[in-house]
Formats: structure tokens, C-alpha cells, sequence
């Protein structure tokens, strides 16, 4: 057996256990969130008519006139939401943004495309960067929507077991990658789609032709990825597989299948397609007149290609998915082709089915006014306790963090969050893109060690192939050192981006002009 030790025998801090197991009994009595959406709507309704009756108000600091709530339970309320239900659905942006984004990832996914990534990533990686190679693949794993915890996390386990070292210690390593490390990429992705998504009507609530671009983040979330593939190299191999000792359970070792012939010429062909993709974007923003830059100034921020880097993002996923698919024998046709994305697609109904009351309680906090005037006070409030600069922004990402105890889907929160602190940190002369940031560390760093994060029951199945008395304390107490040492760091960072003054991403400055 392993010498990893039962649960009641852990040295963890007891009451933390009893703290994580009471969110564990009460996320579990959460009702599911397309619910939550919906009764939040009816909330907003119903505060609305009661803020009204109380003239609850605030004087707007731009153009000095008084905001009024307006009450959706009046006549004129409920008409403007029997009329918008539908133009709210089809209207919210994360809905078309994902649909779109996932005919490519689609492709690429169904192909075969982005399996034989992970795989060939992690077998090609030398002995000494092993570990790294692997948190390497979680992190970019997250372009492949659920392949890094269905395929990675136990593939993980699985190499480090055939080399010897303790399973559990490639399984933490990869979760740490693909669940821990969800605030960092070297790609946009979809979840950049979705959150900057979310950001947008947040922030229109002060600024109406507001938009934030999914890459807001990008600058920022490159050199956060660095950091997690350090930091998750030294716990996994400092921390984790030290306290793991030698495995000693009866596991057989399993063989890892290397690669055929015909998926490294398949894999050879997608990466020159996607080179060549990369040239052909290049092309339209490069060159001073590309096609592709602001027609007006010839500039690159606030241009068609920002603008639509959705399109590229497509291309960026069903060309060589195309093309690693057509060469391997899992697209010969286009029927494969739209078997893919519709299989991608239909995947999304649950969300779907979510976004659509999301979209019911953004856009009914909105028209009611409550936004606006929560984040007028709220940040007349801050300012008059001096909780502003780094300090702010640290207690932010902390609060983010504490949340994500209770919720697990990363859109779900920041659908109830940015409507109140995206536009109330936008009054304190934050730019959108800095408090995105911010929620994306704090959702982070605490998804590995959460009972509420949709995948959590899977990993622990995982490490049960290991040794059927592991559970939930089990993964709790092997990811939390990955936990604390994400907290710092990445705070660390965040505090010296924020003294640097440097921009978050293309059109992702730290304050607003």
C-alpha cells in the first residue's frame, strides 16, 4: 500500500478540515446555477421596487446628475422585460463569442489534434523537466476545453508512476497546471473569450461603447504562466512528492503508447499549417497599411484584428485540426468536420441553458440602475477609508479566492461580481482589464483544493486507481501547498505589474484615461 496516510490521520490543521468540509456540505445544497441565475433575477426585481420606494439614488461623478433606480415590478418595467428576454439571451455576449470560438476548437478537438499535443508534449520532455513539461500541458491544456482534466490529470499520474516517482505527485502537478493555473495561458483561449465577454456589459453600465477585448489580459497572464511552471515545478517536487514517499501500492505500471508514424506526420503538417496561419495574420497588422489595422490611424490597438480576434482564434484551431485530422484518417470528409463541431457544440448545452438566465439577471441589474449606483457608493465608500492602490486590489483577489470556496464555475461568479466591482474600481480609475485580472488570480488559486469545482469528484476517482482510501482530504491536503505558494507569488507579481505601470494586454492599460 501507500504510505500516503487516511484522511483522520492527516497533519492538517483541524480546523481548517472542519472548515472545508462545511463548504463541502453546503455547496452541496446549493441549488444548480442556471437556478441561482434565475432566483437572482427575481432578487433584482424585487430589490429594484423596494430602492425605488426608497429613493435610493446616487449623483453620477461624470455627468453630475442624479441616477434613480428603475423599478423593474413597475408597469414600465415589466414591459421592457417582457419585451428584452430574448434580446437579452441573443444579445449577451459570452454566447456568441463561445459558439463561435468552438467551431475551431471543435475541429481540433475531434481531430485528434489536441490528445496527440499533450501526449507528445509530456513523452518528448527530458527526465529533469518532466514535472515542468507537465504543468507545461495543463496550462495549455486550457485551449482544449475539458481534454486537461479528462486526459492530462490522469495521464500525469499515469508517467510519473511508469518512471518510478509517486503518481499522486503527476497528478498534482497537472491539476496544478490545468485547474490552478486557470488565470494563466500562453494562448486566448475560450474562458478569455468568456470572461472578457462578461467584462463588456460590466463595464457599459458607466461607459456604453465600452468594449473589452479578450486579450486584455494577455501580457500579464504570458509572464503568469512562467511563474505557475516555476512554482509548480518546486512544490510538486520540494513539497508534494517529498511528504508522498516512495509508492508502494499495488498499481501495475502501465506502458505509455508512444507515437505512431502517422500521428507525427500529422502532427508535423498541423504545425506548419499553423505557422503558416500565424504568417497570414501577421500580414494584416504588420505592414503599416495591413488590412487588418485601424483604417484611421493605422494603429493596431482598436483595430478590425482586435476587434474580431475571435475569427483568428477560429482559424488558429480549425486549420490544423483540419489538417492533423485529414492526414490521420479522423476527417475524411465534411461530414467529419461538422460531426466534430456539432459534438463540440452539443456539449454546450448546459451552458447555454445557463447563459440564458446569466443573461436575464446581468442585463436586469443593469436597466434597474442598482449597478451604477452600488459602485458610485461603493467606491465613494473605499475612497473614504483610504482602501485604495495595491492594498485594494490584493483584498480583491483575496475575496475572489474566499468565493471561490462556495462557486466553482469561474463564469458563473463573475457574472453576479463584474456588474457591481468592474464599474465600481472603473470609478476609482481602474481600467476593467486590472480588476478582470484580479478575479482571475483569486478564481485560480483556490480550484484545486475546492469540493465545488465541477471536476473535483473525477480527480479524486483518479488517485482511488492508486489507492482506493484516498478522497477528498486526500487531494485537499496535497494541492493546498500549490495553493499558498500561487497566493504569494502571484500577488507578488500583480503588485510589482502594478508599480511598473504595466499594461495588462493589447488595449489592457492599468487605469482609465
Amino acid at each position: 500500500m501507500s504510505k500516503t496516510k487516511p484522511l483522520a490521520k492527516f497533519s492538517l490543521n483541524k480546523i481548517v478540515l472542519k472548515l472545508l468540509d462545511y463548504v463541502e456540505k453546503i455547496g452541496n445544497m446549493l441549488p444548480h446555477p442556471a437556478t441561482i441565475f434565475a432566483l437572482l433575477a427575481l432578487l433584482v426585481a424585487i430589490l429594484s421596487w423596494v430602492a425605488a420606494a426608497l429613493d435610493f439614488s446616487a449623483i453620477h461623478p461624470i455627468s453630475k446628475e442624479a441616477v434613480q433606480v428603475s423599478n423593474l415590478l413597475s408597469g414600465e418595467g415589466l414591459r421592457w422585460i417582457y419585451t428584452n428576454v430574448i434580446n437579452n439571451f441573443v444579445q449577451f455576449p459570452p454566447l456568441g463569442y463561445v459558439l463561435v470560438v468552438m467551431v475551431g476548437i471543435g475541429v481540433a478537438e475531434g481531430s485528434g489534434l489536441f490528445n496527440i499535443m499533450i501526449r507528445a508534449l509530456v513523452l518528448g520532455a527530458p527526465a529533469k523537466l518532466l514535472t515542468a513539461s507537465i504543468v507545461l500541458a495543463g496550462i495549455l491544456s486550457h485551449i482544449a476545453s475539458e481534454a486537461g482534466y479528462v486526459v492530462l490529470i490522469p495521464l500525469g499520474a499515469l508517467i510519473f508512476h511508469s518512471v518510478g516517482r509517486h503518481p499522486m505527485a503527476g497528478l498534482a502537478a497537472a491539476f496544478c497546471g490545468v485547474s490552478g493555473a486557470f488565470g494563466a495561458s500562453f494562448l486566448i483561449g475560450a474562458d478569455e473569450q468568456i470572461i472578457a465577454g462578461l467584462s463588456t456589459p460590466a463595464a457599459q453600465i458607466l461607459a456604453p461603447g465600452m468594449i473589452v477585448n479578450p486579450a486584455v489580459n494577455f501580457y500579464f497572464m504570458f509572464i503568469s504562466a512562467i511563474f505557475i511552471i516555476i512554482a509548480g515545478t518546486w512544490v510538486t517536487e520540494r513539497i508534494v512528492e517529498p511528504r508522498l514517499g516512495k509508492y508502494s501500492g499495488s498499481s501495475p505500471l502501465v506502458k505509455i503508447d508512444k507515437l505512431q508514424a502517422i500521428e507525427i506526420k500529422g502532427l508535423k503538417w498541423a504545425l506548419l499549417s499553423l505557422v503558416l496561419v500565424l504568417i497570414a495574420l501577421a500580414l494584416t497588422i504588420i505592414p503599416e497599411n495591413g488590412l487588418l489595422r485601424n483604417p484611421n490611424d493605422g494603429s493596431i490597438l482598436r483595430s478590425p484584428f482586435l476587434d474580431g480576434i475571435i475569427v483568428g482564434i477560429v482559424l488558429f484551431f480549425i486549420i490544423p485540426g483540419f489538417v492533423y485530422g485529414w492526414i490521420v484518417g479522423t476527417i475524411k470528409s465534411d461530414r467529419d468536420i461538422v460531426k466534430h463541431i456539432s459534438k463540440a457544440i452539443a456539449d454546450l448545452s448546459g451552458y447555454v441553458v445557463l447563459v440564458f438566465f446569466a443573461a436575464q439577471f446581468v442585463y436586469f441589474f443593469k436597466h434597474s440602475n442598482l449597478g451604477i449606483i452600488l459602485a458610485i457608493n461603493g467606491a465613494e465608500w473605499l475612497q473614504n477609508i483610504d482602501l485604495t492602490g495595491i492594498s485594494l486590489i490584493i483584498a480583491f483577489v483575496l475575496l475572489c479566492a474566499l468565493i471561490n470556496l462556495f462557486i466553482g464555475s469561474a463564469s458563473a461568479k463573475w457574472a453576479i461580481m463584474a456588474p457591481v466591482f468592474v464599474p465600481m474600481f472603473m470609478l476609482l480609475g481602474y481600467h476593467p482589464g486590472l480588476t478582470q485580472a484580479a478575479f482571475r488570480i483569486g478564481d485560480s488559486v483556490t480550484n484545486i483544493i475546492t469540493p465545488m469545482m465541477s471536476y473535483f469528484a473525477l480527480i479524486v476517482t483518479f488517485s482511488q486507481k492508486y489507492d482506493e482510501k484516498y478522497g477528498i482530504g486526500t487531494i485537499i491536503s496535497t494541492m493546498l501547498p500549490y495553493t499558498a505558494v500561487f497566493t504569494i507569488g502571484w500577488l507578488i507579481i500583480l503588485a510589482i505589474w502594478i508599480l511598473l505601470g504595466i499594461p495588462l494586454g493589447p488595449d489592457g492599460p492599468l487605469y482609465l484615461k
